[in-house]
């Protein structure tokens, strides 16, 4: 079978499906994307550039939409390179949202189109409106119903299509439902299991915490409202006075990866440096970090916060689960689907900083007492979301 990847992150959700795939000698599985660093063993990985970026003359309803098209025509000259190399794909699978899956249908006919359907956009009950801080504007409410506009091309086009979770699936159009299965891309479990007694020691950040036996971890791709980070920094800010052995470990990039960026250039580290007072030798930012050191900060751990509007799932809380971690939650949908409160994990509201702090100081204090919650937790993982289970499903779902 011809097998054609599409997604502009290289490898993203698609890691350990393709790496499967091409270990089948009857298969040869070929990746589109705009990402030359990284590969695969086994796959052949085909670079496409979109000819430009939305112009800024253009309409702001509609420059997601032109960027959509002009990454699907850039897929769509690398796909036709490929057809005239002889490669005719027996089934394209891509990632909806960012275009590349837009034209295939045109160019591959024949081809069973896939598409993982992560998110589909509403101007309120789910993010967008999530903080009452930031009201919508009737032109946020129209440029979000635009931005949908290549997910829905892709829902009429694609034959078949697949969404980690429940409450995923849940925010596309029920008519198109039916076409959805909900599956979860998987955790390795043998890799984020537990390490008792685990020390957190990382060279190349000069970080050395093997004293310490009160680690509170936070992951994310940015630091940004989305995903709690103000919320959690003035928790942090709160809790450093009153715990003055506990150290705070921060794993992310200092960028907006969700949402919007704050409109005077200010990252929202400064700003919540500058806004609140931190006993900065117990506070660290390691920025992004290789897996196997990312490994070691969630496997020491305390207690990991992980605070999401009702959005995308991450999976760091996932594989923080999956490690025996205690994950604090937010109240909000997508976590909820996973975590059960005082079960397999703590819940807490994402706007109420008083109320993180005392349950972060609950497991601080109470440290026996979790040890159910935290075996739980990677029950929940092994049980549901492991990826040795899900892989030969996925790639059956693939096959059909």
């Amino acid at each position: 079978m011809n097998i054609l990847f599409l997604h502009p992150n290289f490898p993203a959700q698609f890691r350990h499906v393709a790496i499967a795939l091409a270990k089948n000698p009857k298969n040869k599985v070929v990746f589109g994307t705009k990402r030359k660093e990284g590969s695969l063993p086994g796959v052949f990985k085909a670079i496409y550039t979109p000819s430009r970026q939305a112009r800024p003359e253009t309409h702001h309803y509609v420059r997601t939409l032109e960027n959509a098209v002009l990454q699907g025509q850039a897929v769509y000259r690398l796909a036709d390179q490929l057809k005239r190399e002889n490669f005719i794909p027996d089934v394209v699978y891509g990632h909806s949202g960012w275009g590349p899956t837009l034209f295939i249908k045109d160019i591959f006919p024949k081809a069973e189109l896939l598409c993982f359907f992560e998110w589909f956009y509403h101007a309120h009950g789910t993010d967008a409106d999530f903080d009452p801080k930031e009201p919508l504007t009737a032109d946020d409410e129209a440029r979000i119903r635009i931005k949908n506009t290549p997910i829905l091309t892709d829902l009429y086009s694609c034959d078949r299509g697949l969404s980690p979770t429940q409450w995923q699936k849940q925010q596309f159009p029920p008519e198109f439902h039916s076409k959805i299965t909900v599956r979860h891309d998987g955790i390795d479990t043998n890799y984020f299991q537990p390490k008792p007694g685990a020390k957190l020691v990382l060279k190349d950040q000069k970080l050395d915490l093997s004293e310490v036996d009160e680690i509170v971890t936070y992951v994310a791709r940015g630091m940004e409202p989305y995903r709690g980070f103000p919320q959690f920094m003035e928790a942090v800010s709160i809790l450093l006075k009153k715990r003055t052995h506990c150290h705070v470990v921060i794993v992310g990039e200092d960028r907006v990866a969700y949402g919007r960026s704050l409109p005077d250039g200010k990252t929202y580290k400064q700003l919540m440096l500058e806004t609140y007072d931190y006993d900065l030798s117990r506070l660290h930012f390691t920025g992004s970090l290789p897996y196997a050191q990312y490994l070691q900060v969630i496997q020491a751990s305390s207690v990991h916060v992980y605070l999401t509007r009702p959005f995308v799932l991450s999976w760091s809380m996932l594989e923080v689960m999956s490690t025996g971690g205690l994950v604090l939650g937010s109240k909000t949908p997508p976590v909820e689907e996973v975590i059960e409160d005082g079960v397999n994990g703590l819940l807490v509201d994402f706007f109420a900083i008083d109320r993180i702090v005392e349950r972060i100081e609950e497991v601080l204090d109470y440290t026996d007492k979790m040890t159910a919650l935290r075996v739980k937790a990677r029950e929940t993982i092994q049980n549901k979301y492991d990826l040795s289970k899900l892989l030969p499903k996925h790639i059956k779902w693939i096959y059909n």
